[in-house]
């Protein structure tokens, strides 16, 4: 039988060997790789086009070849499904090119010298990884959400300081979202919007706070938020509400109190809470281990709930008395006689006793707008004019 080698030097012709390092049809099958070779740019002209017909261009390894810029040329991007230029010195990324990669379900260019990705990059509808850590980006195009097929994004090492604002509402396929090593204040509120999302790192960061709605994603296995240090020095109560949640990392943080929440993990498998100036739980509790923890939070949730009941209860029928919601004493003149305060009528408001703006707006004299009060048949509003 002809070997892979020979089948190759029948089927492509010495420019494209040059050119493009072909790996096969990206599947489960392992595949012989061809030498690479060191190549300029991206280009190839007729002898890409000669093998466009050729079912196995589908990897485009160009990574570790010190490439430096990349040009735009007539080769038929459309056919190629996976493109690595990882470890170059890429600066720029062509607009064009990346326009014509319709097919292409992964695109790496870490550890380039890249500071902006192309807005083309939202027309990659089938771009399932992409991977553009360690470059000196310091935003991500907004288009990127035009990406909604895409389910791991790695921004590792960058510079990034904002992500865009609606990330969380277009790329609900995202499962892994790794920011971490950047400059982020803040993340976006729409990425508690990120139901399918399983694995969030945003570490080492100058994060101050996280989204309050947490408890929308569902699928989160892993949050780890350790090493914004002095900047983050609270977490939301929506974190102990994470369902799924196995591995939680807030270590070397500024927090001081973790949130009760935290006794309701009940799928936790590892907490790390080391390096922040915790008072709750204390020290002591901490030490023990992961299910003290989980005890002493619980515990403590449930006298906060003791006492909030407590609270509630004490808001009864005698804070509406004292208010004069259902006793209150009025009269109007001309009606009544005897004691000039008139007769004592449930429900009688006497016009005199208007007040200021600021006076009625007082819990002492909301009675006055009790719908009982305004509709009763004694009521000065409603009496008939007096000539």
């Amino acid at each position: 039988m002809m070997g892979y080698e020979q089948m190759n030097q029948m089927t492509m012709t010495t420019a494209m060997m040059k050119n493009f390092n072909t790996m096969g049809t990206i599947n489960n099958t392992p595949q012989k790789k061809t030498t690479r070779r060191s190549v300029p740019a991206i280009d190839g002209g007729a002898a890409a086009r000669e093998g466009d017909g050729h079912r196995n261009l589908k990897t485009l390894d160009l990574s570790g070849m010190s490439l430096a810029s990349l040009s735009s040329s007539s080769i038929n991007l459309a056919s190629i499904s996976k493109l690595d230029l990882s470890n170059n010195n890429i600066q720029k990324v062509p607009e064009s090119l990346v326009a014509r990669m319709l097919n292409l379900w992964a695109l790496d260019l870490h550890s380039n010298q890249l500071k902006t990705i192309p807005n083309s990059i939202g027309c990659l509808s089938k771009l399932k990884f992409l991977n553009v850590s360690g470059n000196y980006l310091k935003f991500l195009p907004k288009t990127i959400e035009d990406c909604r097929s895409l389910e791991e994004l790695n921004a590792n090492f960058n510079e990034l300081t904002r992500l865009p604002d609606a990330i969380g509402f277009e790329l609900t396929n995202l499962t892994k979202l790794s920011v971490n090593s950047n400059k982020l204040v803040v993340l976006p509120n729409s990425v508690s919007h990120l139901t399918s999302l399983r694995v969030l790192d945003a570490r080492l960061n100058c994060l101050g706070s996280l989204p309050e709605d947490l408890e929308n994603l569902v699928n989160l296995q892993v949050l780890n938020v350790s090493q914004n240090f002095q900047h983050l020095t609270a977490l939301p109560y929506s974190v102990g509400l994470l369902i799924s949640l196995v591995e939680l990392d807030v270590s070397y943080n500024g927090i001081v109190v973790l949130p009760d929440s935290i006794g309701c993990l009940r799928r936790i498998q590892k907490l790390s809470v080391e390096g922040n100036p915790l008072v709750s739980p204390p020290f002591e509790v901490v030490e023990q281990g992961l299910e003290a923890v989980k005890q002493y939070m619980s515990e403590k949730m449930t006298e906060s709930y003791k006492k909030t009941a407590i609270k509630k209860k004490s808001w009864g029928i005698g804070k509406l008395v004292k208010y004069r919601t259902f006793n209150g004493l009025s009269s109007s003149p001309g009606r009544t006689g005897g004691d000039k305060r008139g007769d004592a009528r449930e429900g009688f408001i006497n016009v005199s006793d208007y007040r200021e703006i600021d006076g009625i707006a007082s819990p002492r004299h909301v009675s006055l707008f009790n719908p009982r009060r305004l509709l009763s048949p004694f009521s000065a509003y409603f009496s008939p004019p007096r000539y």
